[in-house]
């Protein structure tokens, strides 16, 4: 705990258990700061905030209550100093890995988790959640806001963790949630069509994800995709050293001699030294970009990859297999986006399915523009398409799969439209025939759907298990 006086130039003695900034979130003991957000103004729920054991208030102006107030000019920009000084700058005692990209940061730094945590103890932060050996936590974003993350970081180090591998999203990266970490290791996956209800341009975008870089240490490494066209605009503003990795004969870490077949990857990295021979379960093109950046990273960090057991690297709803004894495939993967799809149906071509077939929408409240395209390359890559809506948020689900379809009106055999994903799932499941496919996409490993009137609880693969199970008991 921290005493109030510690934190301000206060004489008052209260004790700080933890900062929090959303009202339902406070336990006893609580600094609860009243930070003022778009829609929301933190001033207003203090009652709740005091009732949930609250020890003070950080306030723009006096409120009504009993606990003591310290009032600054601007809660905001006061919220970094005081999570600096409750939870002492955690991320300056650990090593810090950041990945950032449209595609593959969630594979790339769980890859990298796994493999060291087989070595040592490393905190994975990121889409899949909050997790080490000794600790794990539920999280909204892919970046955490700022006190979150800190909290995080904070429970990691006091828990062992000598690394710390974590996702930095574009959002969160220019909302400042990374402000004030500095990271040993940085990796740019790729940057393609996405996030651009957000940051409007494709430069807005790619300078959002820029930040990273910039906030890599002097004596730090930053790990550049060699085939990404916006590599060399990162490279610019790098600070550490820039390696590059990739297919590229230039390229620092290289791969070469690519097999990809339904049960493991295996290729060549090439290193200016040595070679390794890499044999994964996890599939495709993809996942070779996201293995060698990863690998990249261990090597330069002085770790033996030879020593390191790939054969129980796993990702959870990525390119998850759901085998209950079917005769046929079914796959539940995250790809949510124009390039997640190419590279996903890269893959699936090589598992010569007899049809292929897709349950798959398009989230609320994000990129509108992209949607067209996404219809386009489901329609034209598969068999039958069953669009359904996906995170709808307060748009209407028919009219997302209006956008999605507006590109294949001329092939309405290839695909139907059923708004439930439950409903549309079950109809997938029970379509399919021997020797078929079903991709389950979008969603991965989420437990939720964002609904209008707020999130339900949701989750592909139980879902998928259910109607199998549901399909297998009818038909014996």
């Amino acid at each position: 705990m921290k005493k109030l006086s510690e934190i301000f130039d206060t004489n008052d003695e209260t004790l700080i258990k933890d900062v929090k900034t959303n009202s339902k979130e406070v336990k006893k003991s609580d600094l609860f700061v009243c930070i003022k957000g778009f829609n929301v103004d933190r001033h207003d729920y203090v009652k709740q905030a005091e009732e949930n054991g609250a020890s003070a208030l950080v306030v723009e102006h006096k409120v009504n209550s009993n606990l003591p107030q310290i009032v600054v000019s601007d809660t905001n920009k006061e919220l970094y100093n005081i999570v600096d000084k409750v939870y002492e700058k955690p991320s300056n005692k650990m090593t810090m890995i950041g990945i950032t990209g449209t595609d593959g940061k969630t594979s790339t730094s769980t890859i990298i988790s796994e493999f060291l945590n087989q070595v040592s103890s490393c905190g994975y932060i990121g889409t899949n959640g909050v997790s080490s050996k000794n600790y794990s936590s539920a999280s909204n974003n892919t970046t955490p806001t700022y006190e979150h993350l800190n909290r995080f970081l904070y429970n990691f180090y006091k828990t062992g963790c000598k690394y710390v591998c974590m996702e930095a999203g574009s959002e969160g990266l220019a909302q400042g949630r990374c402000q004030g970490i500095m990271f040993d290791y940085s990796i740019f996956t790729n940057l393609t069509h996405e996030h651009l209800n957000f940051h409007k341009t494709m430069d807005a975008y790619l300078n959002a994800k820029a930040i990273l870089f910039k906030q890599t240490k002097k004596d730090g490494y930053s790990f550049l995709n060699s085939e990404d066209k916006y590599s060399k605009r990162i490279e610019e503003i790098c600070n550490g050293k820039v390696m590059y990795y990739g297919k590229s004969m230039d390229a620092d870490f290289r791969f070469d001699n690519v097999i990809i077949n339904p049960k493991y990857t295996e290729f060549d990295l090439i290193t200016k030294t040595d070679t390794y021979h890499i044999k994964s379960p996890l599939l495709g093109m993809f996942n070779v970009y996201n293995l060698t950046a990863a690998l990249s990273v261990l090597i330069t960090m002085g770790i033996n990859i030879n020593k390191l057991d790939y054969s129980k690297l796993y990702v959870d709803g990525r390119m998850e297999d759901i085998d209950m004894n079917q005769d046929f495939k079914v796959i539940v993967d995250y790809a949510h986006t124009p390039n997640g799809y190419l590279n996903l149906f890269e893959l699936t071509k090589t598992l010569n399915a007899k049809r292929t077939i897709i349950v798959a929408g398009s989230a609320g409240e994000r990129d509108k523009t992209k949607r067209p395209l996404m219809g386009s390359i489901l329609v034209n890559n598969a068999d039958l398409v069953v669009f359904t809506y996906e995170d709808p948020r307060s748009e209407d689900p028919n009219d997302i799969i209006d956008d999605l379809t507006s590109e294949v009106l001329d092939k309405k055999d290839k695909f139907i439209r059923i708004v439930d994903r439950e409903e549309a799932i079950n109809y997938a499941i029970n379509e399919a025939k021997t020797g078929d496919m079903v991709l389950i996409l979008g969603k991965g490993n989420e437990t939720y759907e964002a609904l209008k009137d707020g999130k339900i609880y949701f989750n592909d693969v139980e879902c998928t298990k259910k109607a199998l199970e549901k399909r297998i008991k009818s038909r014996v």
